[in-house]
């Protein structure tokens, strides 16, 4: 059962899909073509294991990763001055005659060598030189071409430590426009380039998988063409995410990620499934029973989901909502919709105290419906737990919410037909899969309250089925958002003693667990004692290391008010509802992503009171930073801020592959390549529509390309059993 479409990666699809996997090894074995792009980049010339450490840091561990990693920058060495004409801090490339060697008489001071042209004369200098490397490159009397930054010192012209030094007769081999790649700690330009260089020449003529017309229209080049284009900028413009060679080979690599999600999207529906229809009369009562009306996209996503329940296929979809814009109830409304059916449904949170608060939600909702629903957590034991699992087991009990105990062993259900997982990025794909699996056709809803940008919803979860909540229930009001200079903190300390004395409680984020001598950040744990310092025992802490019952046990005190201040690591971006809360302070908010500090601020305004949000900066803040708290301060719109979020930061830096599941792209950039996403995506469902074996000449080509950017990794999990 495909759960893992949002957000695990291909491997953990792997599962879902054997039989299709199993059919597909006959066409999906490492084509040989590639073996050499696959190869350790040890394989290469002058890369020993040293090395191939260093380049493993900054670009990968392989040949082919060598070919991915883009170059950053470039100089430009196509001017070519007389000494005269050279102006100060250029990059210029000049021919001299080599004069004479001038060893220093100090060992402090650097060795120079006069060089000269018709129009002047031009000194070399190095720092802790070697003179016989230095005779032997630059003999007296000899004519050369040096390449690098003029400087003027004291009025006279210099060049410290050039990049090149040829002679005349290696003019034609003198890299004119030289790429600039990242690198990591001991790496140099001059290696990187060398072994880029010799990974590309080890790059095979691949058959071409885009379709010849969309080719053609592109003007673009066939990929080993355009690969080599890229590592050959001319100018700042080559280097930008519109270039053609970068357009092409960010749309191979959509289309193989595309292409994989669509191959096991396609297998999925044809996995049986069977229809589970309501007659409405429990819904009916449940709405009768809440205290509001549901929003208009309430309603929408209610529709899709049922609609989806109602047909035969299986439903994995992706229900999207705001922080408080009611998905629970949504997702509660559908459990209902099986429990009309004769079936059983669950809702499975990633911890315990998130399991309370959905109990704490739905359990009026259920009673008024008269259905049975209980809370299995790691807490039920004994007589208690026997108890709830003969329930499950024999039908008595319709709904159940829980915590990974809903997926143990021993854990039965009579017919489950639903299950709905929340904060899907916190479970373990194998804990889904075994959730699922305890029913036949089980329907798959998924919930996240992190808003994601459309085009990364795409990129992220394929073809899967996408409901979005994008209006706020009534009774929520405005959060103030201010944006404070950390200088004024004595000011916000003042700001929460005056909430503390109207009975209300208040969150502090801190983005560290302790000091970092890399970051300039307060860490949690120092906020905490300062702010114990001041406040007394009314200050908890929570943070990632903490075990889960201990973060729990926490957060449940702070619920009660037995905390009322609570310093804190992003660990409560999904956290428990408390109404009191109404401010928040985010200590170095300019080092967080708008969607994180957009949830975070979703914590407080669940009561009636006021609640202010104060994002605390250390100035200076740069224009990218400030821009973002601006648009945080003026809108309360998620799905707008992680528009918004994406525009200046990029895909990368939006949510994190590691939170959010998306994949994780070497050539394209989804906030600069959504054309090609969309196309992609199209294309993908073409080439299934036409060809789902992949047996064309075309198909034979898109194996190689599945490969070659590692979207096979299903196929590997398979074979591994």
């Amino acid at each position: 059962m495909p759960v893992g479409i949002l957000a695990l990666g291909y491997k953990a699809l792997a599962p879902l899909c054997q039989p299709f996997l199993i059919k597909a090894r006959s066409f999906l074995m490492r084509p040989d073509i590639l073996f050499s792009l696959s190869s350790p980049v040890t394989t290469l010339s002058g890369v020993g294991p040293r090395i191939a450490k260093q380049i493993a840091k900054a670009a990968g561990e392989h040949v082919v990763d060598l070919c991915w990693h883009r170059p950053s920058s470039l100089i430009d060495r196509r001017f070519s001055p007389k000494i005269a004409e050279a102006p100060d801090g250029a990059v210029a490339t000049i021919t001299l005659s080599v004069d004479a060697h001038l060893p220093p008489h100090n060992r402090r001071l650097p060795y120079r060598v006069r060089c000269s042209d018709e129009t002047g004369i031009l000194d070399l200098v190095f720092f802790h030189a070697h003179p016989d490397y230095l005779m032997k490159v630059l003999p007296e009397g000899e004519t050369r071409i040096i390449s690098g930054r003029v400087e003027y010192f004291r009025d006279e012209v210099q060049m410290t430590h050039p990049d090149h030094i040829a002679t005349i007769e290696e003019r034609d081999s003198l890299e004119t426009v030289e790429a600039l790649y990242p690198l990591s700690a001991g790496l140099t330009q001059k290696t990187m380039g060398k072994a880029v260089k010799a990974a590309l020449d080890m790059t095979p003529d691949l058959p071409e998988w885009i379709d010849p017309a969309f080719f053609k229209q592109q003007k673009w080049s066939p990929w080993r063409q355009s690969l080599l284009e890229l590592h050959k900028p001319q100018s700042e413009a080559d280097l930008g995410p519109r270039a053609l060679p970068r357009l092409r080979l960010a749309y191979d690599e959509i289309l193989a990620s595309q292409l994989a999600l669509a191959l096991i999207r396609a297998q999925y529906r044809r996995l049986s499934g069977r229809a589970v229809t309501g007659d409405g009369h429990l819904r009916q009562a449940a709405l009768s029973a809440l205290p509001f009306q549901l929003t208009a996209s309430q309603e929408q996503a209610l529709s899709e989901i049922t609609g989806d329940m109602n047909s035969k296929g299986r439903m994995l979809r992706l229900l999207q909502g705001d922080v408080g814009n009611g998905k629970t109830v949504v997702a509660f409304l559908a459990m209902l919709t099986a429990a009309e059916a004769g079936t059983q449904a669950v809702i499975m949170a990633p911890t315990e105290i998130l399991a309370r608060q959905h109990m704490a939600t739905i359990a009026p909702l259920a009673e008024a419906a008269g259905v049975k629903a209980v809370l299995l957590t790691g807490r039920e034991k004994g007589k208690n737990r026997e108890k709830i699992l003969e329930g499950l087991a024999t039908g008595d009990i319709t709904l159940a919410v829980g915590t990974h105990a809903l997926f143990q062993e021993d854990v039965a259900f009579a017919d489950l037909s639903l299950a709905v997982i929340d904060e899907q990025h916190r479970f373990g794909v194998h804990q889904r899969i075994l959730l699922a699996e305890k029913g036949t056709g089980t329907d798959v809803l998924v919930m996240t309250a992190t808003p994601i940008p459309r085009t990364l919803t795409q990129a992220a979860f394929g073809d899967m089925d996408v409901s979005r909540l994008t209006e706020k229930p009534p009774g929520r009001g405005p959060v103030d958002t201010r944006v404070v200079p950390v200088s004024r903190i004595n000011d916000v300390v003042n700001a929460i003693s005056r909430c503390l004395a109207r009975g209300e409680r208040v969150y502090w984020v801190c983005p560290l667990i302790d000091e970092s001598e890399a970051l300039d950040l307060a860490a949690a744990t120092e906020r905490f004692d300062a702010l114990s310092h001041l406040l007394g025992e009314r200050v908890g802490l929570v943070h990632g290391a903490m075990k889960g019952k201990e973060k729990d046990a926490v957060m449940a005190r702070f619920a009660s008010g037995g905390i009322t201040v609570l310093v804190a690591t992003t660990v409560i971006e999904v956290g428990v509802d408390v109404p009191e809360a109404t401010m928040m302070v985010v200590e170095h908010a300019e080092r967080f992503g708008l969607a994180q500090l957009h949830q975070l601020r979703g914590r407080i305004g669940r009561g009636k009171g006021e609640s202010h949000c104060l994002l605390l900066y250390s100035p200076p803040l740069q224009s990218t930073a400030r821009a973002r708290l601006e648009i945080l301060r003026a809108s309360d719109d998620g799905f707008h801020i992680a528009e918004e979020d994406l525009r200046l930061r990029g895909a990368g830096e939006v949510l994190g592959t590691r939170q959010s599941g998306l994949p994780e792209f070497r050539l394209a950039d989804l906030a600069e390549h959504s054309d090609l996403l969309a196309t992609a995506r199209d294309d993908a469902r073409l080439i299934l529509n036409r060809d789902p074996g992949l047996e064309s000449q075309r198909g034979e080509a898109l194996r190689v390309l599945l490969y070659l950017f590692e979207r096979d990794s299903v196929v590997k999990y398979a074979r591994s059993g």
